[in-house]
């Protein structure tokens, strides 16, 4: 049975405040266990640190933003895209086209297309055409021998 895991990196400049990179990440991550250093932050964990990640999506009405990242950036079972630092120490999901000058929130999502099924949804006129819960994405993964 394939897992869904979560890991996040940030580099901590020293201009940097490190408690602000580590409430950047908990805003949209919270839960994830973190390995803090003075000049970077490693979290991980697995599906439940995603929820107000998948909420914020949905506040900020960016379902089709979202969706295009995560499939552009879909090798295999990863998906890897990156946050803007910024944005997220105030709670806002922001994808930057390319890593920032004072560097990027980077998030890698092992679990491949079912978790952009569920994270974010195919969309009409901005509406999710179908939600799934996460709890199914592990029912999808027990039916793969079907």
């Amino acid at each position: 049975m394939r897992t869904i895991e979560v890991s996040v990196y940030s580099s901590v400049r020293p201009t940097e405040c490190v408690e602000k990179v580590v409430s950047a990440i908990e805003k949209i991550f919270p839960g994830l266990i973190m390995d803090i250093r003075d000049d970077r932050i490693l979290a991980y964990d697995g599906p439940e640190s995603l929820k107000t990640f998948h909420e914020l999506l949905r506040r900020q009405q960016i379902l089709d933003t979202a969706r295009s990242v995560m499939l552009g950036s879909l090798v295999g079972e990863s998906i890897q895209f990156q946050l803007n630092k910024q944005a997220a120490l105030m709670g806002k999901v922001s994808f930057p086209p390319e890593e920032e000058p004072l560097g990027s929130v980077h998030v890698k999502i092992t679990g491949g297309r079912r978790v952009i099924e569920w994270l974010a949804p195919q969309t009409e006129k901005g509406v999710p055409i179908r939600e799934i819960e996460l709890d199914d994405l592990f029912e999808i993964e027990g039916d793969e021998d079907v």
